[in-house]
């Protein structure tokens, strides 16, 4: 009895092993996409988890992947995914779908994802030449994208606000009070025209960030910084030359949880 419960133990603890040092290699060899959960983890999460509406453990139905994966290969990733994106932000829904980590989806999901995204994170529109169906992220990218079709915005513009506001986490706080927001490998540092659940504010910060701080448009606008409205109604900015949005723009800093209090910019 204890020899056959032995030569189990011993044979999960192969599987486990051959399993995460495949995961890693491939991984490390990028033939798994970034944007791919670790199984393990996945595993750890989903063991007598629940299922998402249309059958899949793990807390994570198709559409919430789908969407995860589409951000990833339009913001960040279809160059390393053999995809040729146009200077303007889109890929051809044909070509998408015929790469393997699309194969599962068809052209019913992307076009449910698209329509019911909460942020209006995509733009599924026909090519103006060939009429063929493509899709682009309407911003949060960090490759670059040349012919993204942002509006400027002036500071005499009736729609120009007075403030937006950068969400984040209050363990940044410190770094942000000192340095600025900067805006990383994207292209642009985001901004929201108000809070979420403001009348018209779709996007712009994630929902659990617990830190908010309000950027004087007017004053940055007045420096030359320049902003931009994007698709779907988020302030964008490359930041000044060094791609930094300096302290001096700040108008006040917001913990927003536990409990709701100002904090001190100085």
């Amino acid at each position: 009895m204890f020899q056959s419960s032995l030569s189990l133990f011993l044979l999960k603890s192969f599987w486990f092993k051959l399993e995460r040092s495949t995961y890693i290699y491939a991984v490390l060899n990028k033939s798994m996409p970034l944007y791919c959960e670790d199984r393990m983890d996945s595993e750890k999460r989903g063991r007598g988890g629940r299922r998402g509406r249309h059958g899949h453990r793990g807390g994570q139905d198709r559409d919430v992947r789908l969407s995860k994966s589409l951000s990833f290969v339009l913001r960040h990733g279809a160059a390393q995914m053999g995809l040729d994106m146009s200077s303007d932000g889109f890929l051809f829904v044909e070509d998408l779908l015929s790469h393997p980590q699309f194969g599962s989806f068809s052209l019913e999901d992307v076009e449910r994802v698209v329509a019911t995204n909460d942020k209006q994170r995509f733009k599924l529109c026909t090519h103006p030449e060939d009429g063929r169906l493509q899709i682009r992220a309407n911003q949060g990218h960090t490759v670059q994208v040349a012919e993204l079709e942002l509006r400027a915005i002036g500071p005499d513009d009736p729609d120009c606000p007075r403030e937006a506001v950068h969400g984040s986490y209050l363990q940044h706080w410190p770094a942000i009070r000192a340095q600025g927001l900067r805006r990383m490998k994207r292209m642009h540092i985001h901004l929201a025209p108000g809070l979420p659940g403001d009348g018209g504010v779709i996007s712009g910060m994630r929902r659990n960030c617990d830190l908010v701080i309000y950027i004087d448009l007017h004053k940055a606008l007045t420096d030359g910084i320049p902003f931009y409205w994007s698709e779907n109604r988020v302030v964008l900015t490359p930041g000044d030359s060094d791609g930094t949005l300096a302290p001096k723009y700040f108008t006040r800093a917001l913990q927003l949880k536990p409990l709701r209090c100002e904090l001190p910019l100085e």
